[in-house]
């Protein structure tokens, strides 16, 4: 009797076992049918690198682990001496240039007024020249009058030399004025290839004030780059510097974390991406927070599987024959109705579980 009891009460759990698996079995298989689950995701946010931009050693650093920090703040400070240096050379460099702007400047005024005193020479030189014609005309025809009447005896031999001298002094004025104004005009040639050659040198130096200026407004960025500050909102991560450390412009130093924003990528095996589309709510379960279902939206697919964007991507070129399913990257973001201080309380890299509803 009591062994009847005992195979009745084995039979009734083993039943009972059998019922709940059967129901478990078909809510997974039902379930299945309308969703795609995966436990390969994790918390995504935005990582901002703080990187400086010039190099030298560290003289303060303004900020601990995992401090928060806002936009603008100083995180830390490098050495500016040299900096401050570079900036008085430049700053040098530029008045120096100013200064031959300011002399090529005056002596294309003196250029230009030498142009005009020639100008004026050869046009007095133009005036005197006709006067002389004029003269040598007029000497010229009495030496010729003279000429016959000393012929004829009328006249004395020495008023004959008299207008013999008048004509030859009248020719010797006319030759030297037109060799002054040959040299007045000589003058103004040379005078406009020096403006010409002032004028060069002057846009030479308006150059040189351009480039002195973009040095000195280099030397003073760099001077400003010395002090490195936080680009964004958000929690710093573990500080990897410190006072007296030598640091070079591209070197990541450490991060800022954005708390403002955060999503998920899940990972899913490539069989399931049959009935996945953007804009299917998704929910995720946080492991740090298991009675807590934060809401999503699938909001992109990767280009291309994980494995592809390794260092070292596959290739089967071997003939490798076991297949191996691949797995490719989904983007979540999270709902507006999430609860903020839930979301804030996220980092990257947490494990959740996401339930995709395909319908």
């Amino acid at each position: 009797m009591e062994k009847k009891k005992t195979n009745k009460k084995f039979t009734f759990i083993l039943a009972a076992l059998v019922v709940i698996g059967a129901t478990y079995g078909i809510y997974k298989y039902v379930h299945s049918l309308s969703h795609e689950t995966t436990d390969d995701a994790q918390i995504e946010k935005n990582m901002n690198p703080i990187i400086p931009r010039v190099s030298g050693y560290v003289t303060k650093v303004y900020v601990k682990d995992n401090d928060f920090v806002k936009k603008g703040d100083t995180l830390f400070t490098i050495d500016d001496k040299d900096y401050l240096v570079k900036v008085e050379e430049a700053n040098a460099a530029l008045v120096a240039a100013q200064g031959s702007l300011e002399v090529s400047k005056a002596d294309i005024g003196g250029a230009l007024a030498n142009i005009s005193i020639s100008e004026a020479n050869i046009s007095s030189a133009g005036g005197n020249i006709e006067t002389a014609k004029i003269r040598l005309t007029r000497a010229a025809n009495d030496f010729v009058r003279y000429q016959n009447l000393y012929k004829n005896k009328s006249i004395t031999k020495q008023q004959f030399e008299q207008a013999e001298a008048a004509k030859l002094e009248a020719e010797s004025e006319l030759k030297i004025l037109q060799q002054q104004q040959r040299a007045s005009t000589y003058q103004k040639s040379v005078a406009a290839s020096r403006s010409n050659v002032t004028n060069k040198q002057t846009e030479v130096a308006a150059a040189n004030i351009k480039k002195a200026q973009a040095v000195l407004d280099a030397a003073k960025l760099n001077l400003n780059y010395t002090v490195v500050t936080a680009s964004i909102d958000g929690q710093v991560s573990k500080i990897n510097i410190q006072p007296g450390q030598f640091v070079q412009p591209g070197q990541s130093m450490f991060y800022i974390i954005n708390n403002s924003e955060a999503w998920v990528i899940a990972n899913f095996k490539e069989t399931q991406l049959s009935k996945m589309v953007v804009g299917q709510k998704v929910g995720i379960h946080v492991d740090a927070y298991p009675d807590y279902e934060f809401k999503g939206t699938i909001t992109s697919f990767s280009p291309a599987t994980g494995a592809r964007f390794s260092l070292l991507p596959p290739d089967n070129a071997t003939g490798n024959f076991v297949k191996t399913i691949q797995r490719l990257p989904v983007k979540i973001s999270l709902d507006p109705e999430n609860a903020p201080d839930k979301v804030k309380n996220l980092r990257p890299g947490m494990n959740v579980d996401v339930d995709v509803h395909l319908k």
